[in-house]
């Protein structure tokens, strides 16, 4: 792992500072945490769980449809969205909920003096996400436990269709860093929705986006990204089952939905992305 991550990073079992030796991160209390072969390392607390994380196949669902560039007008904003961060404002790009990486990736790119680090409760995305960028670091952790990151670690943080837990957020996020939030708006892939018994967005999810964020939500700025995508029936599969409507649907009848489809499906892309900065201590 990057050495520099290795520093922004802390053990999930008592906060202590980490090291890297040996092929495993070790603490002053002796926890040790082992990096895996692929360059991920789980830092899961004894209270953290699970059963939420995305499968080995979700994974390579999502793999598969944002690299033939079907959300590419999303990586173009984050990746904008990046240039507000103040070149002065120390700290890494952490991402909370990375998925596969890609996005994390795209803004690395745009910030070339930066180091990353992914943060997700599934161990097949923080695989994806350590091969994903060579500034790119990955941990295994839970979004709703104690997040092992240090305080203030984050110039940038990012959050695409993720879990959000205000009060960790607001703790890694130093002063006057910048924080993009990316949600689904209620029309998002509604052409979709019925046919494969997707879940539909709540309605009153901006309302909650402001809630969750907390202290965070105060000058927060939203814009509407709205683009079509013409899908052929493999990216209508994976699209379905990269998110959190797989294996809602028989497999049967999803083959049966797939074939009924057309050579290529129109589908809208509805998302609100949302930014908003900590606020600078004197």
């Amino acid at each position: 792992m990057e050495k520099a991550a290795v520093e922004l990073l802390i053990c999930p079992h008592c906060g202590g500072e980490l090291r890297e030796n040996g092929g495993s991160l070790i603490c002053s209390r002796g926890h040790t945490m082992n990096i895996a072969r692929q360059g991920y390392v789980s830092l899961l607390g004894r209270d953290s769980g699970t059963h939420t994380a995305d499968s080995a196949e979700m994974v390579a669902a999502r793999q598969r449809f944002l690299a033939a560039g079907h959300f590419q007008p999303l990586v173009d904003a984050l990746a904008e969205a990046a240039r507000g961060v103040e070149p002065e404002i120390e700290g890494a790009v952490v991402d909370l909920g990375c998925g596969t990486g890609q996005y994390l990736a795209a803004v690395l790119d745009r910030l070339p003096s930066r180091i990353g680090i992914g943060v997700d409760n599934s161990k097949f995305a923080a695989r994806r996400t350590a091969r994903s960028h060579q500034r790119a670091s990955a941990i295994v952790a839970d979004i709703w436990d104690e997040i092992p990151v240090r305080d203030d670690a984050a110039a940038l943080m990012l959050n695409v269709f993720s879990p959000r837990n205000g009060e960790e957020m607001d703790r890694i996020l130093a002063p006057g860093g910048r924080l993009v939030v990316v949600t689904p708006q209620p029309g998002h892939l509604a052409e979709l929705i019925e046919r494969f018994g997707m879940i539909s967005v709540d309605p009153d999810k901006e309302e909650r986006l402001e809630r969750s964020l907390g202290p965070l939500a105060e000058g927060m700025e939203s814009r509407e990204l709205r683009w079509r995508m013409e899908l052929e029936p493999d990216s209508v599969r994976d699209l379905v089952e990269m998110g959190p409507s797989a294996g809602r649907m028989d497999k049967d009848d999803m083959d049966q939905q797939i074939q009924g489809l057309g050579s290529e499906t129109a589908v809208t892309a509805a998302v609100t992305v949302t930014t908003t900065s900590s606020e600078e201590t004197a």
